[in-house]
């Protein structure tokens, strides 16, 4: 596996791809990865015949207070896990490769809507963040397609729509979340978790299919979203939203609609903040 940090070494190697016909699938990821991130990889070799991975943290979609800081950065472990998963090129790229002007000054790419609620309002200019560097790295690879991990739900929505608002020509992949055996999500985050927290963790797993349950059931949305959080709150959790929401555009659905919906939950536990997802069909 080959690792470049500047654009023009990544160019040259896809274009030696390129004028063999080979396609070129790209896993955007900010590091520290773990089986959930090999999944997507898998993915990607599934469906092109090349792999780009790329690794930055990047610092235009965290907050004030958030953990910019103490995000684990593991680049030769990560470099480890990328060969033997099969990737073909790692970009690695300095702050300085992504932001020329700095990360305060540059162009910034708004998904208007689906970025203004859940996490967006909890998390205000995340999104900007995420589609800013997303759309950097379609813009640097030129991939034919792309994979994306279902966790992060919405952030998979807004990349869906910012690709077809700005026409760009690669095919957006949603891949499964992959989960430990007893049901939380795998998350760089999950290694912030005191011992007793990581037990108290699949809560939010058990919480999000007990919702669907009730769904199923017939009970009213909003009763199901207030019982949610209340039960996590019991569990000693800090819930941002225990809500269901159309899965296509995140809108509240009205009231009886059973179709196409999906659960989501933010939470903090301890210092570590906790998201997970379940759709329901």
């Amino acid at each position: 596996m080959q690792t470049v940090q500047d654009a023009p070494a990544l160019r040259a190697a896809i274009r030696g791809w390129r004028s063999q016909g080979q396609t070129v699938g790209l896993v955007p990821t900010m590091g520290n990865l773990h089986a959930g991130h090999h999944s997507l990889l898998k993915l990607a070799r599934a469906r092109a015949d090349r792999v780009v991975a790329s690794v930055f943290v990047n610092p235009t979609q965290f907050g004030p207070n958030e953990d910019f800081e103490r995000y684990p950065r593991t680049l030769a472990q990560d470099q480890a896990g990328l060969a033997e998963h099969g990737c073909d090129l790692l970009f690695a790229p300095e702050v300085a490769t992504m932001y020329p002007y700095g990360a305060a000054h540059g162009v910034s790419i708004h998904v208007p809507g689906i970025t203004d609620t859940l996490e967006g309002a909890h998390r205000p200019g995340h999104f900007d963040g995420v589609a800013t560097v997303v759309c950097k790295l379609f813009n640097l690879v030129q991939p034919d397609l792309a994979v994306f991990g279902q966790k992060d739900f919405q952030q998979l929505k807004v990349i869906e729509r910012m690709v077809r608002d700005l026409a760009l020509p690669l095919k957006v992949l949603g891949a499964p979340t992959l989960r430990a055996d007893d049901g939380l999500a795998l998350s760089s985050r999950n290694q912030y978790l005191s011992g007793a927290e990581r037990a108290q963790a699949p809560l939010v797993r058990q919480t999000l299919q007990q919702m669907r349950e009730l769904l199923d059931k017939g009970h009213a949305r909003r009763i199901i979203e207030e019982a949610a959080h209340s039960k996590l709150e019991r569990a000693g959790f800090v819930p941002d939203y225990a809500v269901i929401r159309r899965a296509e555009d995140l809108a509240e659905p009205a009231d009886g609609e059973r179709e196409g919906l999906v659960a989501l939950i933010a939470a903090r536990l301890g210092t570590t903040r906790l998201i997970d997802n379940l759709p329901f069909d």
